[in-house]
């Protein structure tokens, strides 16, 4: 009896495979035919990084004007920004594939990027933290915070990793100083430390010291002559606070694995290279000036781990030249074409309902199955009351 008041109606096999190939070919085309999509503040990071790419060409052509040619078994592009193996200042290991990502000037528009999401405005205070591990991205950060017109209040430790800024006579004091002096950057660093091992150079030799000291003294700025790490924290944060005023610290801006910014060797494995909103899990015992800056709710740009911000970030650096402009997808992505979604997806259901429109109306199988058998019971019932 169940038939005679609900049927199941079978949808035709060729409009299953209509419906479904229909379907595929839809997913096929929104894949394929992606566009090119310009990514929010491009003008801002074409300028950025043009200017970055200017700021490296400048510092290349002084170094080679100092004397210190080009070595091109590290440096196949001939970028000029890497360094030296091993020097009297270079103070730690330092991976040399990393170094040779690092000199991109697309790096400006990833701080453009991260600036942005950061909240960060043109005039508001910035904090900056730079070592001479990467000259290229603190020239990428400056150029960045140029273009922006931010206020940096830059902090720069002397010593170098190798292939950093480790050439005793034109180091990252020197070359800041040089983009100053040609006007290709308006700021400079408001005070150095010595960098190395607990950002005091401990375990360098007394000539190496010397040379630290020497670097802070011809660019005439103050050295920050810590008592211990702590103390070296504690005038950082100082110093930022006193040339900030009255204005808010808007974020703060970490290039390198300096101990004294990023803390000792649990806080480089917790913190993640980018922009970071909120203190890492299980940080709560970690210090660092980052740190410090991230747990006040400052937003916290971090340039470590350069390859895997490369990966992140698009960034392709070729061996033998530098990096074009604009080759990374913080300036354009391929991204999925909305109208063409939209179309193919109510082109999808317009079709389905279709479908389920006519099985609807199409009568069952079971439906002319059923008729023989009332009519048979009734002329039962008839001949029964008949008899």
């Amino acid at each position: 009896m169940k038939e005679l008041y609900w049927t199941r109606r079978k949808v035709p096999r060729h409009a299953v495979l209509l419906v479904a190939l229909l379907t595929c070919l839809s997913v096929a085309a929104v894949e394929l035919f992606r566009q090119q999509v310009r990514q929010p503040n491009y003008a801002t990071k074409l300028a950025a990084t043009e200017l970055a790419l200017k700021a490296m060409q400048c510092l290349r052509q002084e170094r080679e004007r100092r004397g210190y040619p080009v070595d091109l078994t590290v440096d196949p592009a001939g970028t000029g920004l890497v360094g030296a193996e091993v020097t009297p200042v270079t103070s730690i290991a330092g991976h040399l594939g990393a170094k040779q990502a690092s000199v991109n000037p697309n790096f400006a528009a990833v701080a453009v990027e991260m600036l942005a999401e950061a909240g960060v405005q043109s005039g508001d205070v910035v904090a900056v933290g730079c070592s001479g591990s990467f000259p290229a991205i603190n020239t990428c950060v400056f150029a960045a915070l140029e273009t922006l017109e931010a206020r940096p209040i830059v902090i720069s430790s002397v010593t170098s990793s190798q292939y950093g800024a480790n050439l005793p006579d034109f180091m990252w004091l020197d070359m800041e100083r040089v983009l100053s002096d040609q006007e290709r950057i308006s700021f400079r660093s408001v005070a150095a430390s010595r960098g190395g091992y607990e950002d005091r150079a401990i375990g360098m030799s007394e000539d190496s010291r010397r040379l630290l000291e020497q670097v802070v003294s011809r660019n005439q700025l103050p050295l920050i002559d810590a008592d211990s790490f702590t103390d070296s924290m504690d005038q950082r944060m100082a110093l930022y606070r006193q040339y900030a005023e009255t204005a808010t610290i808007k974020a703060y801006i970490n290039v390198g694995g300096g101990t004294v910014s990023v803390g000792r060797s649990l806080g480089k494995k917790l913190i993640r290279p980018g922009l970071n909103l909120r203190p890492p899990t299980g940080s709560g015992d970690v210090d660092g000036v980052m740190y410090r800056f991230v747990r006040q709710q400052t937003p916290v740009l971090h340039f470590g781990q350069i390859n895997a911000l490369c990966q992140q970030y698009g960034l392709k650096t070729p061996q033998d030249r530098l990096a074009e402009v604009g080759a990374s997808n913080v300036f354009v992505r391929r991204d999925y074409n909305r109208w063409l979604a939209g179309a193919t997806f109510l082109l999808v259901v317009g079709v389905i309902t279709v479908v389920a429109h006519r099985v609807s109306k199409a009568p069952a199988a079971s439906d002319t199955a059923e008729i023989p058998a009332a009519t048979g019971l009734e002329e039962t019932k008839a001949a029964s009351a008949g008899f």
